[in-house]
């Protein structure tokens, strides 16, 4: 999968974007995150969207995104890995979650930090009902509790393979073209459906452009 419709639509990014989060435990120095995963995707269809109703297949459409907890992982990927790269950051959340006993209270979502032409920085993020107000002690230090991105946002709906996800940011790149709307240096993908294969054709992602006013 290439970046380049992406980059069309958002700009190349220089600095990593910081987004408001709940208050962050203190970490120690940060281990490697490579550890293997598990194959089996995360089973996540009977858990809500950000925002209730479905999106407009056709069009985009405006909506409210609200904060929800969220356990967060940070990484970097080439765009030729990001599939592989974030089905295993959300798998490696939910492990952790498991092993704290803290439930996940919704879709997985991937915040774009940072991209070029080589790769992209995110942040994947898994909503649950509320942040520990004690930091379990056997999580990860990889792991940190923050909230989702939140207010005004322009939803797109992506149907098919990840592979093809560019034809989507194309249409996303068009409307905002037409309307002559700004929107933010990062963008935000919510996977409707459980993260099989790059190529599943019934795959279902939102993805949410954050207008600057």
């Amino acid at each position: 999968m290439k970046s380049s419709k992406r980059l069309a639509c958002f700009g190349a990014l220089v600095l990593a974007l910081v987004l408001p989060h709940a208050p962050v435990w203190p970490q120690g120095p940060t281990p490697s995150i490579g550890a293997p995963a598990p194959t089996s995707p995360p089973a996540v269809l009977d858990r809500p969207t950000l925002v209730p109703d479905a999106g407009d297949p056709v069009d985009g459409d405006e909506v409210t995104l609200p904060a929800k907890p969220a356990a967060i992982l940070s990484g970097s990927s080439t765009w030729d890995e990001a599939f592989a790269t974030l089905k295993k950051a959300f798998q490696r959340i939910e492990d952790e979650l498991a092993k704290a006993g803290i439930g996940p209270a919704g879709r997985p979502v991937t915040v774009f930090t940072q991209t070029d032409d080589d790769g992209f920085r995110y942040d994947a993020m898994l909503p649950i009902d509320r942040a520990p107000e004690d930091r379990p002690p056997n999580l990860s230090p990889d792991i940190r509790f923050g909230t989702t991105p939140s207010g005004r946002a322009l939803r797109f709906v992506h149907r098919g393979p990840y592979d093809d996800i560019d034809s989507t940011y194309e249409t996303v790149t068009a409307y905002l073209d037409a309307k002559n709307i700004e929107v933010k240096d990062f963008f935000v993908e919510e996977y409707v459906s459980d993260l099989t294969s790059a190529d599943d054709a019934s795959l279902e992602i939102n993805i949410f452009a954050i207008p600057k006013q």
